[in-house]
């Protein structure tokens, strides 16, 4: 099996972490910093693989627990991979399931909590039954969709990535969230450890047995919650290993997320590719990139579009609002996108309090060019020089609306 898969640096930005690169794949390139569109159930949610091009995407991220639960890994095995399946002709990243399985089985939303908002997240956990459950070896849950019991282990969601034949994969790990003790996190950690060795073990064994496949990267999964002694043990173990590149996960409070992000990649080997795994906010956005992060994913852009939030340069704007009901022009003046320059907001505004399917694609399209444009122009800063500078501009326009 050729090895298909590298990452080159191209530029570094002097007194930060920040970096522009390549991580060439066997479905092509990918220019870093990216933005990585998510395309959980094979399709990015009331968009076209054409329309995910037209927007500038370089690569799509797929869902390892909803692939497996619907339609199941081995049918796309037989299809010819997820890049056939879909009719994606780009690089693909699939996530080894583990956010879903703790997340959608434990039965409340354990998500990344970017508040640290502890009374909260407290409270969600106790409105549904648990239906996860964690040991040493693995996770054993019930579907979100019909309530069968599966189980999950580091081996099976290596199995369910390779069959689905994404370029980039993730080792199955644990996710914490930020109201379990320091005591849980030391526990959960050494789990994440090793499964993750257990996932690099299970794909050797599968490259053995499949050489004939395009070469498929793993990503070792950095946790340790904000913790810096655990995210430094965890970050430093991983490095040791031969991963092709790394995954930093788990729950971290917004107002340290750079700090963080920071901690882990001055530890993790620099010639290899990093990815924050669940943000798009703009400020988050630059924090990460500033402290060494390559690529990251997140379902926000779809997500808002199809409730109505549309990104602009002056912040978001909720086009359900009355205010844009006789508002003729686009959502953003000059934005080249496709809905920008066909459609206005009062159309949308239209489209949206009639319930048409059509307000979800066109408020889609304009958000993922958004947030992919703004990637692409920061990656441009670091190669330029001129970082600080459009930091500072982009984000007081964005959150103070000058």
């Amino acid at each position: 099996m050729t090895k298909d898969f590298n990452f080159k640096l191209t530029a570094k930005l002097e007194g930060t972490l920040a970096r522009s690169g390549t991580i060439t794949t066997p479905h092509g390139d990918i220019q870093t910093p990216a933005f990585i569109v998510v395309g959980t159930k094979a399709t990015v949610k009331a968009m076209t693989p054409e329309q995910v091009k037209a927007v500038k995407a370089q690569a799509v991220l797929a869902n390892a627990y909803h692939l497996y639960l619907q339609p199941g890994h081995k049918l796309i095995e037989k299809a010819g991979g997820l890049s056939k399946f879909m009719n994606w002709h780009g690089p693909t990243f699939t996530d080894s399931g583990g956010f879903q399985v703790l997340s959608l089985g434990s039965g409340y939303k354990k998500v990344i909590d970017m508040i640290g908002n502890e009374a909260a997240s407290a409270s969600q956990k106790t409105k549904t039954e648990r239906k996860a459950f964690i040991d040493d070896d693995g996770v054993t849950f019930y579907s979100h969709l019909d309530g069968s019991r599966h189980r999950f282990t580091a081996e099976l969601s290596m199995q369910i990535q390779h069959s689905i034949g994404a370029d980039i994969m993730f080792a199955f790990d644990e996710l914490t969230s930020l109201i379990d003790p320091y005591e849980y996190q030391v526990e959960s950690l050494e789990r994440t450890l090793s499964w993750a060795t257990r996932s690099h073990n299970e794909l050797k064994r599968l490259r053995q047995a499949y050489p004939d496949r395009p070469y498929q990267a793993l990503f070792g999964v950095v946790q340790g919650a904000q913790y810096q002694d655990l995210r430094l043990r965890c970050a430093k173990t991983l490095a040791s290993q031969d991963f092709d590149g790394f995954g930093i996960g788990g729950a971290i409070e917004k107002a340290r997320l750079g700090e963080i992000v920071r901690w882990v990649n001055q530890v993790l080997p620099e010639n290899k590719p990093r990815h924050l795994l669940g943000i798009s906010e703009p400020d988050d956005i630059f924090e990460a990139i500033e402290n060494g992060v390559d690529s990251f994913d997140c379902v926000s852009p779809t997500r808002v579009a199809r409730n109505g939030s549309a990104y602009t340069y002056e912040g978001r704007k909720n086009i359900v609002a009355s205010r844009y009901r006789q508002d003729f022009k686009p959502l953003v003046e000059g934005c080249p996108c496709y809905t920008c320059q066909n459609y206005t907001c009062a159309y949308l505004h239209h489209l949206l309090h009639a319930h048409e399917i059509l307000a979800s694609t066109l408020m889609s399209i304009h958000n993922e060019f958004f947030i992919i444009k703004l990637v692409d122009d920061i990656r441009d800063s670091i190669n330029s020089g001129s970082f600080f500078q459009l930091k500072q501009n982009w984000l007081k326009r964005y959150y103070n609306h000058i």
